[in-house]
């Protein structure tokens, strides 16, 4: 049976011109919606997917992987349509590999003692570590809890565990330092600011995709550059940030009427029967009391407040010689004092780069030279970006001085992110925060008006990484949340013709 399109004439306004309000203008414009507009408050597109350049390197700002490069995932279906991925991440056998979230990266680990640890002590723990994690990702099915944070579940089974070490004391603490930085790893994957603000029972909710994870050798700009080719040219209106959203009401706009009128900064109105938001979670918790008129009704304003959303940055350095191997790919960090297991610092001011768990090494050489990125998440990390490069320059040498034992060494470029002090991100990605549930990303993404009401239908949507129930913090996750939304308009537009009468199908 034939279906009846009538969403021609209406009027959609997109918030955001990150992956997940391109792919949403993407599939309406598609499916022969004619007013579609794009509000930006930056001057570009792409959101937390940001690429630039350290000296003639390309470096990842933002968004870093495709997590899980296989069929399954749809960023890398459009980078594989759009020819932007090499031949090793396009192949069979790297689709087919899974990793669950945390590919096997060959490790130099260094002591704050000076020199390198050896697999006899790094091995056992990180074994150990994947152990516990694996198990804290199955109370989501087991729909039971038996202690409130992941962080929490983490420690008291290490602590379990290593009572029951042959080890002497000194042995002991060692590996219970190499347990923290592991923590701290989590963090950065978490982008929280301690594995103890991340809840276990919704722990799980996050999938893996099959593929190990790859990553864009001219950038994952290319993504948004080949998306944003498909749309129609002017369809975004760049530097308007969003002042408020009135929505459930009746605007007088060229001899029509509108149920919502978002008001940007600049004073500009565009009136629309129906916004997607796609702002980042950050944003809108921040900004939640005064985003939207009428505000948010209590139950959604609740769940944005529960929902975790935290910082991880990147500090990248470029060094004239490496001091890590040559097959390398990720540098840890061991502070051996840091015992018992703890994944934040006791002075953020003074300790800040005990955070930073260590370094993954940009390859291939021939193409980055000898180019490191260090990972930094929580308070410590907000902390950084309120210091002067330079500063940040001098302390993280200090900090490798100290590692290697080498008391000259000295990185040549450095480059750091700065999303908390971003003012649309206010941080970096979402997480299931202790007391959140998968009832509360499904809150998030509800539109306004709810169900209940009978004013006109789809007025407010949300999309982006926070509403995906299980991708969230991920691009693809963004991009379905988009791609979603866009469904929804379609299916609320989109009529079955009336059935014919009896008679006259006879």
């Amino acid at each position: 049976m034939a279906c009846y399109f009538q969403g021609v004439d209406s009027h959609i306004v997109i918030v955001g011109c990150g992956i997940s309000g391109i792919g949403a203008a993407q599939k309406l414009i598609k499916h022969g919606f004619k007013n579609v507009r794009i509000l930006e408050a930056t001057q570009r597109s792409g959101g937390r997917i940001k690429t630039t350049r350290l000296g003639n390197k390309i470096v990842e700002i933002g968004a870093n992987w495709i997590h899980g490069p296989s069929k399954e995932n749809p960023v890398f279906r459009l980078a594989c349509r759009y020819r932007l991925l090499d031949e090793e991440a396009l192949s069979e056998q790297n689709q087919a590999l899974d990793v669950g979230g945390h590919p096997p990266f060959k490790p130099n680990w260094f002591c704050s003692s000076g020199g390198k640890l050896g697999p006899d002590v790094t091995e056992p723990v990180a074994a150990l570590f994947a152990s516990l994690l694996q198990q804290s990702q199955q109370f989501h099915a087991e729909q039971r809890e038996p202690v409130p944070s992941v962080g929490e579940f983490l420690k008291g089974e290490l602590a379990r565990h290593a009572a029951q070490w042959g080890d002497g004391p000194a042995a002991r603490r060692l590996k219970l330092a190499v347990a923290s930085v592991l923590l701290k790893l989590e963090c950065s994957i978490s982008g929280a600011h301690s594995m103890d603000c991340v809840g276990l029972g919704a722990y799980g909710l996050y999938e893996t995709l099959p593929g190990l994870d790859c990553t864009f050798p001219r950038g994952y700009e290319g993504l948004i550059d080949a998306m944003m080719k498909e749309l129609p040219r002017g369809i975004v209106s760049y530097s308007r940030p969003v002042r408020c959203i009135h929505w459930d009401g009746a605007f007088r706009r060229a001899g029509k009427t509108f149920p919502v009128l978002i008001e940007c900064e600049n004073g500009e109105t565009f009136p629309a029967n129906h916004v997607i938001v796609t702002v980042p979670l950050g944003y809108l918790k921040k900004h939640q009391d005064t985003l939207l008129s009428p505000a948010l009704p209590l139950g959604k304003a609740h769940a944005i407040q529960r929902m975790g959303f935290g910082t991880n940055n990147k500090i990248f350095l470029e060094f004239d010689e490496p001091f890590w191997d040559p097959d390398c790919e990720v540098i840890y960090f061991v502070w051996d004092d840091e015992s018992p297991v703890t994944d934040v610092v006791p002075d953020v001011q003074k300790y800040w780069m005990k955070k930073l768990f260590g370094f993954t090494v940009l390859r291939p050489t021939e193409k980055y030279g000898h180019l490191l990125c260090g990972w930094i998440a929580g308070e410590e990390s907000e902390y950084m970006e309120t210091l002067s490069e330079e500063e940040v320059k001098q302390s993280i040498t200090q900090v490798i001085r100290r590692f290697t034992g080498n008391p000259v060494i000295t990185p040549k470029r450095i480059l750091r992110s700065q999303w908390h002090l971003d003012p649309y991100t206010c941080g970096s990605y979402s997480y299931v925060a202790v007391g959140c549930s998968a009832s509360d990303i499904d809150s998030i993404a509800e539109p306004l008006p709810l169900k209940q009401s009978q004013s006109e239908p789809l007025q407010v949507l949300f999309a982006g990484e926070a509403t995906s129930k299980s991708f969230f913090s991920t691009t693809h996750g963004a991009l379905l949340a988009g791609w979603r939304e866009a469904d929804r308009l379609i299916a609320h537009h989109t009529t079955s013709p009336p059935s014919a009468p009896l008679n006259s199908r006879l």
